[in-house]
């Protein structure tokens, strides 16, 4: 239709859903929960849409009728995957886990920085069984809950850094404040940073009760600073390292200041594009290749040397890539060594299968019993690596049985005091145990 003969009426429609569109990307992306501003903000943006579609007048035509019923549905489309975004079970998972940390915070940061005891181990294991827990919340690949679980993983592991860095790491000095008048001046600031401490762990974790702020505490910590560069050391080395220390833990603060803004701008909650992801998957790729070829080879034992080899050099290249303090990256890496290093375990017990046909001789029974049940694991490992399921497969059910019976016929030798097959049936079961807890991560559904 020419622009300049088009309906009023269907002009303000298609400005509407202009206006509508504008905002698609905020709500797609949306991560936060129902009582956040931003979530009020966007909900009452979208349902004025929805009044001003309302009040179109159609005149009773038909093709403006569509246009609108479109322009209408399209609007609640946006709304409806805003209320799913903020209310996904997923959501509400992580942050039932995050008031947890909260609560770990108040009870035992809070009063450490207001001159209570020190960080206990039960505060380091705690926090460490969170973002473990954090990491492993699906998201099915959803952008709102993948920032959700990012912005929330970045606040606790900074929280977890700072404290680190202030328990592990003491300043080499502070001198006393005879030396020169300046070293009272740089005290009182390391007084005001350990409290600055506090007042940004609390802020992170938003059990903050004295109306601080970000945009405040920024100010505050910048302002120190001016104060140290200001201050004349009179050429003395310790003093200038001394001042040189406390400036460069002002700084670290001011930038976890600005972790949440930084994550939406760089998109670093996107890790299917991070570098260290991407090395991780190019190593897994070729584990696979050499996993299938083995898997599928007339003579596998002819290819058992060279895979070995090059399946050890993977690791190493596992070893050498970069965590990038993302707990994500190091469970993806985790994984990734136990995959690889599975297939090792294969090819040894594989090999030691072929040996001990080559060199058949007198054993005890016991002994014999154990090296028959580690060959029937040898062909369960098989279809176990080449599984690709979850655990409401049949087939996956029927390996986890297989290995149950294997561990039940392990329990059932008697190595009648044989030290050499009480050492290869623990062997055994060991292997069991392993193969079982690999099946369960192959199925478990993690994604980054």
């Amino acid at each position: 239709m020419d622009m300049g003969n088009q309906h009023p009426s269907i002009s303000r429609l298609q400005e509407i859903q202009k206006e509508v569109k504008s905002i698609e990307q905020q709500v797609i992306g949306f991560s936060g929960l129902s009582d956040d501003k931003n979530y009020k903000k966007l909900e009452r943006f979208l349902t004025k849409q929805l009044f001003e579609i309302d009040s179109v007048d159609t005149e009773g035509k038909g093709d403006i009728q569509q246009a609108r019923k479109r322009a209408a549905q399209e609007t609640e489309r946006l709304l409806k995957e805003l209320e799913q975004n903020a209310n996904h079970p997923h959501r509400i998972e992580i942050q039932n886990i995050f008031k947890e940390a909260q609560s770990l915070v108040k009870e035992k940061i809070v009063p450490f920085y207001s001159g209570g005891n020190c960080v206990t181990d039960e505060f380091e294991e705690g926090i460490q069984d969170i973002i473990l827990r954090l990491t492993h919340v699906k998201t099915g690949g959803k952008v709102s809950l993948r920032k959700a679980r990012y912005h929330t993983l970045t606040k606790i592991c900074a929280v977890q850094e700072i404290i680190e860095d202030c328990v592990k790491k003491q300043p080499s000095l502070p001198l006393s404040e005879d030396v020169h008048p300046s070293v009272a001046k740089i005290n009182s600031v390391m007084c005001e940073v350990n409290k600055a401490r506090g007042t940004l762990i609390a802020l992170l974790m938003g059990v903050n009760n004295n109306n601080e702020t970000c945009r405040h505490l920024s100010c505050v910590l910048s302002g120190l600073i001016a104060d140290l560069d200001a201050l004349d050391v009179c050429g003395r080395t310790e003093i200038r390292n001394y001042r040189r220390e406390v400036v460069e833990d002002i700084n670290k603060l001011l930038k976890y200041l600005d972790l949440e803004e930084e994550a939406d701008t760089t998109y670093a909650f996107d890790l299917g594009q991070n570098h260290s992801i991407l090395k991780i998957e190019k190593v897994l790729k070729r584990m696979r290749e050499i996993k299938n070829e083995l898997l599928q080879a007339q003579n596998p034992p002819e290819l058992y040397l060279s895979s070995k080899t090059e399946l050890q050099g993977l690791i190493g290249q596992l070893d050498k890539i970069s965590l990038e303090k993302n707990p994500c990256i190091r469970e993806a890496r985790r994984r990734a060594v136990i995959e690889v290093q599975t297939l090792i375990t294969y090819i040894d017990l594989k090999e030691a299968l072929e040996k001990r046909k080559a060199f058949a001789c007198e054993e005890h029974p016991s002994h014999k019993a154990v090296w028959s049940i580690l060959g029937n694991l040898a062909e369960i490992q098989g279809e176990v690596l080449s599984f690709d399921g979850n655990r409401t497969d049949k087939n996956y059910i029927r390996l986890e049985e297989l290995l149950t019976k294997q561990l039940l016929a392990l329990d059932a030798v008697d190595p009648q005091g044989e030290e050499k097959c009480k050492a290869a049936r623990k062997q055994a079961v060991k292997l069991a145990q392993n193969i079982l807890s690999y099946l369960d991560l192959k199925s478990d559904e993690w994604e980054y």
